[in-house]
């Protein structure tokens, strides 16, 4: 601080710079600043003002600056113009010097700084001022500023070696400060700050929100010296002003979760000199306001508002606020939930609600900066199960892959409606959850239905192949073309956003929309599609990444909350979505921060084909065809691990979450499994197949394995599913070709109640044939208020 000192003196005298001259003239009335009749003259300057008058200006060995341009006033503190200014270099005893640095004293380029010596004289017609010479010598000296017979304050000027690098934080000092002037005991960073009262920050732990530290650094010359001492005020600024503030006199305040880049502002430019961290929520605890604490569920009549509070805390136990969380339904369509977690019933059904604080909305960083103190990754609250009771109708679509033809069925309208024909037999088929728009994929193109007026309304051939998954906002969709080994990220619009290169098999979106986890494979020369050993996922906060798996899989299930995924395979297997992290060194001084993405959380040594997640978050239940066919049911008797990603996460980290497997023969002759279906209120989970047998209906919540019985010559039910209220099953069914209502309460198939959509069989010679119908194995479904 003795600098500063120093200053404070030289603002006590006036240097003798220039002598104000009046000349004669006519005679106007004087006011003197006193009120008398002698004294200072009001409109006459009295002061001058040089800034930052305390900090000064930081200046490389050799490096050309600009003092900024000076402010006049009279005693009165108004504003007064001069004409020009001359300007002095002095040391600290007011002595005139030029050896360290020099100032362009008037004319066109007045106050124009050089840390050495400006040329002067030089001959051969060059300029003066214009080459400014290195000394290489280091030191504090002070501008001054003159004009109309006033002088500034002394400017700081502090010239010293090119600073190669200025690094956040101070290490532990062994020297004592409050004596040591050698810059290498660490002392000088600290004492170059002005006087506060927050504690440093040296990088070492994120900090509160509300919290305020005190930022230090310490800046290096290009052969490693420390030369804090040389350089003068630091002064700092931050990338992201949302996860921390920074005052005039580096102290930081922690606003938001997160990590951002802290720029140092030295010698006239910035250079980042590292991180600051304000902490994120370890916690995030969503409940249902006024009842019983505890109480992770609530029914909820349609049209009715159900507010949920969630409150954040940090590893501190500090309350944070202000944070800008995802609010996410698992059955967007019958149980929306507002951005600010309001829950309104549109329909009958049941949803999971979770909030989640995740990039790049909340506890954003810095790529390299991932996983540092817990910034950069994602934090879940508990779920909330709404249930909204009642009853509704159904709109119904019903195709093939077979079949050029689309049928659909309006339950509230007791005409039987039309088939629609499409250009092409359809490999796949998605509704968005609003129902207003269907997207259908060929080897050909897409084609998009109006679900609303049952017709074709667009084909766009500028992408084919099969329609994988739409994301629950309806603005993605992920379709996989075997042909040009490609898979798309394609938007609702109609436009390709990316692509990556692969073939996809299986994909689903989570209930946020911003990612998609997608199994891979590989297309013969027939573009019949193997499941290979690798798992993609499209993140819209980091982009594309492709995940090797020790086997192929073969489906994927959103876990809920959206925490991961599981995958089908040999084996069954889990992949969190935090990334696993390693820190090599102490921060803030860590050499390095490596991520692995979804990393292996989970693995079961039970084979599936196909998986699903209930909504509760206490199942994953999968079924494969081999042996004869089995359902496994993984259970967890509390859930998927929540709140905050722990730094490494161990191969077993869902594991540690799951009871004993349930394991159960299906009981019927399969030669595939098409479709695990779960219905929203996880009360049943249905599973469809190629071979011949009954329905199998398993309850999560009991173990128990039941069998519906299928009439009217249906010999396996191929495809499924539930209505939104989930009292009725609609299967597609082989045999009959038709489509059967399922009561999902007794288990009942009424005969009565069997749709028959006669989807004609498009024929390789280009025809629809007029005898032959084929198994509607492709079937979605909106709900529709019922008509009173």
């Amino acid at each position: 601080m003795r600098r500063f000192v120093t200053l404070a003196v030289l603002l006590l005298f006036t240097i003798p710079f220039g002598i104000s001259i009046s000349g004669c003239g006519k005679k106007t009335a004087v006011v003197y600043c006193n009120g008398g009749d002698t004294g200072p003259v009001v409109g006459q300057v009295s002061t001058i003002t040089l800034l930052p008058r305390i900090y000064g200006i930081s200046m490389n060995q050799g490096q050309i600056a600009q003092v900024s341009t000076p402010t006049a006033t009279d005693c009165k503190g108004t504003s007064v113009t001069v004409s020009a200014y001359t300007y002095g270099v002095f040391d600290a005893n007011g002595k005139a010097t030029l050896n360290i640095a020099d100032v362009v004293p008037s004319g066109t380029n007045a106050g124009k700084l050089c840390a050495g010596t400006w040329n002067r004289n030089s001959g051969a017609g060059i300029a003066d001022y214009t080459t400014c010479n290195e000394t290489d010598l280091s030191g504090e000296v002070y501008v001054v500023a003159s004009g109309a017979g006033a002088n500034s304050n002394p400017l700081p000027i502090f010239v010293h070696p090119k600073v190669a690098s200025v690094i956040l934080g101070n290490p532990t000092a062994t020297a004592d400060c409050s004596t040591s002037t050698d810059p290498s005991s660490n002392c000088c960073p600290l004492a170059s700050q002005a006087t506060v009262t927050a504690d440093p920050y040296v990088g070492n732990a994120c900090l509160s929100q509300g919290s305020t530290g005190q930022l230090v650094a310490r800046a290096y010359d290009s052969a490693g010296a420390n030369i804090t001492c040389q350089v003068g005020h630091l002064t700092f600024a931050a990338q992201a002003t949302t996860i921390v503030t920074i005052d005039e006199n580096g102290v930081a305040t922690a606003q938001q979760p997160g990590s951002t880049v802290i720029t140092a502002n030295l010698t006239q430019t910035g250079s980042s000199a590292g991180f600051f961290s304000t902490c994120p929520p370890t916690k995030i605890s969503l409940t249902v306001p006024n009842v019983t604490s505890g109480t992770s569920s609530v029914s909820v009549d349609q049209n009715t508002t159900q507010p949920l509070s969630a409150v954040a805390t940090d590893q501190y136990g500090t309350t944070l606020t202000g944070l800008t969380l995802d609010f996410v339904s698992t059955t967007p369509i019958t149980v929306p939930v507002s951005t600010t977690g309001t829950v309104t019933p549109a329909f009958p059904g049941a949803a999971a609600i979770t909030a989640f604080c995740q990039p790049p909305d909340c506890n954003t960083a810095p790529v390299n900066q991932i996983g540092l103190f817990g910034n950069g990754k994602p934090i879940a609250s508990n779920d909330v199960n709404v249930t909204s009771p009642g009853t509704n109708s159904t709109l119904l679509w019903a195709g093939s892959t077979q079949s050029r033809y689309i049928y659909p069925v309006d339950f509230t309208n007791t005409a039987l409606s039309a088939a629609v024909r499409l250009p092409y037999a359809p490999n796949s088929m998605v509704l968005s959850n609003d129902g207003t728009t269907m997207y259908m994929g060929t080897d050909t193109e897409l084609m998009v239905f109006n679900a609303s007026t049952n017709s074709l309304t667009s084909e766009f051939t500028n992408v084919a192949g099969k329609v994988l998954a739409i994301s629950p906002d309806g603005t993605k969709i992920i379709i996989s073309d075997p042909r040009k080994n490609l898979t798309y990220l394609y938007t609702s619009a109609g436009a390709i956003t990316s692509t990556y290169g692969g073939v996809g098999v299986r994909a689903q979106f989570t209930q946020d929309n911003n990612t998609v986890y997608i199994t891979m494979g590989t297309p013969d020369s027939s573009y019949n599609v193997t499941p290979n050993n690798q798992l993609l996922v499209y993140s819209s906060f980091t982009g594309w990444n492709q995940v090797s798996l020790t086997a192929p899989a073969t489906d994927v299930a959103i876990a809920v909350p959206s925490v991961g995924a599981y995958l089908a395979g040999a084996a069954t297997t889990a992949r969190s979505y935090c990334s696993s992290t390693t820190i090599v060194g102490t921060p803030p001084d860590q050499s390095s921060i490596t991520n692995v993405a979804y990393p292996l959380a989970d693995t079961a040594t039970i084979p599936t084909d196909r998986v699903a997640a209930t909504n509760d978050g206490l199942h994953i239940i999968g079924a494969t065809a081999t042996a004869g066919g089995s359902l496994v049911d993984l259970g967890f008797s509390k859930g998927l691990p929540l709140a905050d990603c722990p730094t490494t996460v161990a191969p077993d980290y869902f594991t540690a979450n799951r009871g004993t497997s349930n394991t159960l023969p299906l009981g019927v002759t399969v030669s595939a499994i098409t479709g695990v279906i779960a219905t929203s209120d996880s009360a049943k989970a249905f599973i469809t197949y190629t071979g011949s047998g009954s329905l199998p209906a398993y309850n999560p919540s009991t173990g128990v394995l039941s069998q519906v019985a299928l009439t009217s010559g249906a010999t396996a039910p191929v495809a499924a599913v539930p209505s939104a209220d989930n009292t009725t099953l609609y299967v597609g069914t082989s045999g009959d070709n038709q489509i059967h209502l399922i009561n999902t309460t007794t288990l009942v198939d009424d005969a009565t109640k069997i749709i028959a959509p006669k989807l004609p069989l498009y024929n390789s010679n280009g025809t629809d044939s007029s005898t032959t119908y084929v198994t509607p194995n492709l079937i979605v479904q909106h709900p529709r208020k019922a008509t009173s």
